[in-house]
């Protein structure tokens, strides 16, 4: 990301304080430059520290007298306005990072971040399918597909890839055609910190693709749809939104449990690991940078764990 790019992202929100948005400015360059997060990041970075920054300017204070009676006292009117604790949680941590980087910038005379508490967050497993409703949700975009119409083509094949891949709906839709390589069954997509991962994906889904590239794609390029795999009807690159509304819709008329592209990803995991595959290689196709977040991620239900043990244990 440019340096043009980054500021960019800084807040245009109109906070009132000139030397308070030039302080967020050059955060925003810090997340994106240095850190190196993505513009999808960056922005939720922004929106989490803008809306402390809002709530000091409302009682008449500014950036540079934050201090930890404040930070508390804004935690708490988010809690109050019945924000649920995996959002607060995330709050807390964007602040955080924050007010470390300001205190080491000058921008703040002590780290005031540092002593704040963030809530446990909740942890809510996304809905998942069993083998059964996956496929027969995947049965049913194949079927709606068979009609050659561009866009039916495109949401069978998504969803193929999606749940034969486990990759996140924003790696999906930010995947390029040149990243698809049939023959090998592979896909290669960005995730989170930029980091490029390498992924499988089965027969179904290459038949799908192959169809939705020969057929489906074809019927909606325009001149400026570039290199994206999966476009909208407009010809430019799917909008990760148009996506959850097809997912939500699909399994209604298939008759299987409501889900989200997130769930999707879920399911993938959980049936790769009912079907023996290992955390190691689980966290990989996710593209987990932690073991423990993909053993939070997964269902590893006891009889998984027992068998297991006893096909590994010498003394089991």
């Amino acid at each position: 990301m440019s340096r043009d790019d980054a500021a960019e992202l800084g807040p245009r929100s109109g906070l009132g304080d000139e030397a308070d948005e030039h302080v967020l400015d050059a955060f925003a360059r810090h997340l994106a430059l240095q850190r190196n997060l993505s513009e999808h990041t960056v922005r939720a970075y922004l929106g989490d520290v803008g809306s402390l920054v809002a709530h000091l300017q409302e009682s008449g204070a500014r950036l540079a007298e934050l201090d930890l009676t404040r930070l508390r006292a804004w935690l708490v009117g988010q809690q109050r306005r019945g924000m649920a604790r995996a959002t607060l949680a995330r709050r807390v941590a964007a602040v955080r990072t924050f007010c470390t980087w300001a205190a080491r910038a000058g921008h703040l005379p002590v780290d005031v971040g540092a002593r704040l508490r963030s809530p446990r967050p909740d942890r809510h497993l996304p809905a998942v399918l069993d083998v059964a409703g996956a496929a027969a949700l995947l049965e049913y975009a194949q079927v709606r597909a068979a009609d050659d119409e561009p866009e039916h083509l495109r949401d069978w094949a998504a969803l193929e890839l999606l749940y034969a891949s486990g990759v996140r709906v924003s790696e999906l839709v930010g995947t390029d055609v040149g990243d698809l390589d049939l023959g090998e069954r592979t896909v290669r997509v960005t995730g989170k910190g930029d980091k490029e991962r390498v992924v499988p994906f089965g027969i179904p889904a290459a038949r799908a693709l192959d169809r939705w590239v020969e057929r489906g794609r074809p019927q909606l390029v325009e001149p400026r749809t570039g290199s994206a795999l999966f476009l909208g009807v407009r010809g430019g690159r799917l909008d990760p939104r148009t996506l959850r509304g097809v997912l939500h819709r699909l399994a209604a008329q298939a008759g299987v449990q409501d889900l989200a592209p997130h769930g999707l990803r879920h399911s993938a995991a959980t049936h790769l690991l009912a079907g023996g595959s290992d955390l190691r290689t689980v966290q990989e196709v996710l593209g987990h940078a932690s073991l423990a977040t993909t053993q939070r991620y997964t269902h590893v239900t006891p009889e998984r764990l027992r068998a297991a043990y006893t096909q590994a244990h010498p003394r089991a």
